[in-house]
């Protein structure tokens, strides 16, 4: 306690526009348990975002809804997930951020037993905006857990936190088709309130307080977000593209249940969910692409991921050729593929982003998701449409077509003076 009182001491003294400093002593912190909980708190705050898709099926026949009109579920919570970003994470740098991260989950897990109470579609709507406004906690862990770091160890405990961000994105969906499946979906939601309301009493006790780094107002900070995509073409050329590939990532894992859930498959929430494990395998093998992009460039790793999604994408399209089983079979290799393909340009367009301004790496990290998920929210609602339009090709036809796209971005050269 002396040396966090100290520390507060020490923050009082600092002059507008001075560098601030953490409460705690970096070169203690962050301890293995604590990079755990960050881990943790991160993948558990942020697969919120993600337990209704595999149980879009068993929840719009329970509450009486159309598939289409249950697909705004998914469409609202990776809208709300990009407005928070946009006007909650540079909040981080301006209030202390243990107070942010304890805020945003009190009010999730409000959120997520709204959801499991309600009784009509505006509701739950209302519900999953809330949930990804709230689920923004995740992107105020990581940069705590980069600031709790010393330099040496600073590369080491981000990733180890961006690892347990990454298997809550994907194992929410199976533990969502699994838990809906056996004891309904709105025992799913009750469940996730109790996870992030135990992550929140640890992280209360056992996470720092942290000192403002940035005097600057709220408007100015929102303002220098757009500045900085004004000024620099490589971020907007990797938003653009990241975000391509999240519309037909979110296409595919919104609709995927109902899917299944029709002919010829009839076929639960769990099965969906277990979708998840191989798309797990293939985002476990991207930090492979860190290496390669070491090595070789991120550029390249860039152009490999989006054609690997393509191709993954297209793969499926060829689906209706086979018999169910076959069917089955695409469906796991194809997630395989375009799960490494997304998680992979991900990595190396963060690379790519972070070498534009190190002093304003939050802020361009803002800028960079904040594109992803637009995309996640325009492809959730694009795919609810195209599966009931055209069927299960109009999903996978869509995914393939914007993945192209993403690919012909990354050879879009950006001009010099614009970088």
């Amino acid at each position: 306690m002396s040396s966090i009182h100290q520390s507060h001491d020490q923050s009082a003294a600092l002059q507008p526009g001075q560098a601030a400093v953490n409460l705690a002593p970096v070169h203690q912190l962050p301890s293995p348990p604590l990079v755990l909980l960050l881990a943790s708190g991160a993948g558990l705050s942020v697969a919120s975002l993600y337990y209704s898709q595999p149980m879009l099926g068993i929840l719009a026949a329970d509450i009486g809804v159309s598939n289409l009109d249950a697909g705004f579920i998914p469409t609202l919570t990776q809208l709300g997930y990009a407005l928070g970003i946009l006007l909650l994470a540079p909040l981080g740098d301006r209030h202390d951020r243990r107070n942010i991260i304890l805020i945003k989950a009190g009010l999730l897990v409000a959120a997520l037993i709204a959801a499991g109470l309600a009784n009509s579609l505006s509701i739950l709507l209302i519900a999953s905006l809330a949930i990804g406004l709230t689920a923004t906690m995740a992107q105020d862990i990581v940069p705590a857990a980069a600031t709790l770091a010393h330099e040496s160890r600073r590369g080491k405990v981000v990733g180890t936190v961006m690892t347990g961000l990454l298997m809550g994105i994907l194992l929410s969906r199976v533990v969502s088709g699994f838990v809906a499946e056996h004891f309904g979906w709105r025992s799913m939601f009750m469940l996730a309130a109790v996870g992030v309301s135990l992550i929140a009493v640890a992280i209360w006790r056992g996470l720092p307080h942290f000192v403002p780094t940035t005097t600057m107002s709220y408007r100015a900070l929102l303002a220098s977000l757009l500045d900085l995509m004004r000024r620099h073409g490589t971020l907007r050329r990797a938003a653009l593209a990241q975000g391509l590939l999240a519309m037909g990532f979110s296409g595919f894992w919104s609709t995927l249940a109902v899917m299944l859930h029709a002919e010829p498959f009839h076929m639960g929430s769990a099965v969906a969910g277990a979708f998840g494990l191989a798309g797990a395998a293939g985002a476990l093998a991207a930090p492979l692409a860190g290496h390669l992009a070491d090595k070789r460039g991120p550029e390249l790793v860039t152009k490999l991921g989006a054609g690997l999604t393509a191709a993954s994408f297209a793969i499926m399209n060829l689906s209706p050729l086979f018999p169910p089983t076959a069917q089955l079979w695409l469906l796991g290799i194809g997630t395989l593929g375009f799960d490494l393909g997304v998680q992979s340009t991900l990595i190396a367009h963060q690379t790519i982003v972070y070498g534009i301004d190190n002093g304003a790496r939050s802020r361009l990290n803002a800028v960079l998701f904040v594109g992803m998920f637009i995309g996640m929210a325009a492809g959730a609602t694009l795919g609810s449409a195209l599966l009931a339009q055209w069927g299960w090709t109009g999903v996978t036809g869509m995914a393939t077509v914007t993945a192209l796209a993403a690919l012909a971005v990354r050879y879009w050269k950006v001009p010099a003076d614009e970088a």
